[in-house]
């Protein structure tokens, strides 16, 4: 079983950056991928990035990249999403999910963390 917990959500201006973070606990991360996913009221949950552990392979929507960046401290078992330039239609609460790398679907989520950007 896999735990996931994020963090570094807030409230903050556009313009501004964030940094959230996944911990991850219960198995190594290193057989997964991991990803950040975010969900705004009235809308379907958006993929947002991903990570393959092992080889640090990330994948971006289209809305989000060369602003958003996504890291891993192995030494820590935790990902990271650093958000700059945030806009206003970045809020939303983002969560964290995890899947063993030859599946598809996302198996293992964490709680989410709330992040609102305002104008």
């Amino acid at each position: 079983q896999v735990q996931l917990v994020e963090s570094g959500g807030g409230l903050v201006q556009a313009g501004d950056s964030l940094r959230l973070s996944c911990v991850v606990s219960g198995r190594t991360p290193s057989s997964y991928a991991m990803g950040w996913f975010r969900r705004t009221p009235g809308k379907e949950r958006e993929f947002v990035a991903s990570i393959i552990w092992s080889g640090g392979t990330t994948f971006y929507v289209t809305s989000v990249k060369g602003r958003f960046t996504l890291s891993r401290d192995n030494a820590k078992n935790t990902m990271y999403l650093q958000m700059n330039s945030l806009k206003p239609e970045d809020t939303a609460v983002y969560y964290c999910a995890a899947r063993p790398v030859l599946t598809s679907e996302y198996r293992y989520w964490g709680q989410g963390t709330q992040v609102t950007v305002s104008s």
